[in-house]
């Protein structure tokens, strides 16, 4: 009898826990990554395990080395943790292969980075359009002007990225990084969105990144030095040495934060 009670429960923990990932936009489970160098194992990440709900934003923070961009790449399915378990938008793509969680991103995920990453043969409009065509949409130019409308570029539709300010080139990011979302699922990962502006346009690039995401019902996580935009964030949570740092997870809207 006792077998059976513990068998029991084992599969309600199991299913409680799927049912906890899928309603949960992104999840991180005993996250630990190592890479290899000459002097043996260097461990980046320990421990991490996070839950953050639809909707909601996340401020990641700490300083150079800490893990932060590590976790992003990890949390975003850019890269493989050494161990550990990540859900995003109810799939789990610690158990896809590259090809799988690719075809994921491609359908929910949006970047922003520091550097712009704007392909400089294309215009605003056809570097906003290249998520969407890619996809094989047929409405991508569409798309693409009215969110280079809302980012304040409607007149900026033909200019290459070198003929736009670095402000510009981020509204451009930004555009670009709503309009690829396919559906209602999305997620946008930024880091460091501000890092290479000045205060006023990084101030116009911060209003702008919680306008959309407000508007879209997307949800936000960033890793970033500046405190301000860090405030912005229903959720902070600090790190240092690869790990969350004991006493500094603001919980906010993050409904489960391991140390």
């Amino acid at each position: 009898m006792s077998t059976k009670l513990t068998a029991a429960s084992t599969k309600l923990t199991a299913a409680s826990t799927k049912l906890t990932a899928l309603s949960a936009m992104l999840r991180a489970e005993s996250l630990h990554h190592h890479v290899a160098t000459g002097e043996g194992p260097l461990t980046l990440l320990n421990n991490i395990s996070l839950q953050l709900a639809r909707g909601e934003s996340l401020a990641i923070t700490g300083a150079s080395g800490s893990g932060k961009s590590t976790l992003l790449g990890l949390l975003a399915g850019l890269d493989r943790p050494s161990e550990g378990r990540i859900w995003l938008a109810g799939e789990e793509i610690t158990a896809m292969d590259e090809e799988q969680r690719a075809a994921l991103r491609s359908r929910c995920v949006g970047f922003v980075f520091q550097t712009f990453q704007l392909l400089p043969g294309l215009t605003a409009r056809e570097n906003v359009m290249l998520p969407s065509e890619l996809r094989g949409e047929r409405s991508a130019a569409k798309r693409a002007g009215e969110f280079l409308a809302r980012v304040g570029l409607e007149h900026r539709l033909h200019h290459y990225p070198r003929q736009l300010s670095g402000g510009e080139q981020q509204r451009v990011a930004i555009a670009r990084a709503f309009a690829s979302f396919s559906g209602d699922d999305g997620i946008l990962f930024a880091d460091e969105p501000t890092g290479s502006l000045d205060a006023g346009n990084g101030e116009k690039v911060i209003e702008l990144l919680f306008k959309l995401n407000a508007e879209s019902n997307t949800t936000l996580v960033l890793v970033t030095h500046e405190q301000r935009l860090a405030e912005r964030c229903g959720a902070h949570l600090r790190m240092a040495a690869g790990e969350i740092k004991a006493g500094e997870a603001d919980s906010g809207s993050l409904s489960e934060v391991s140390i």
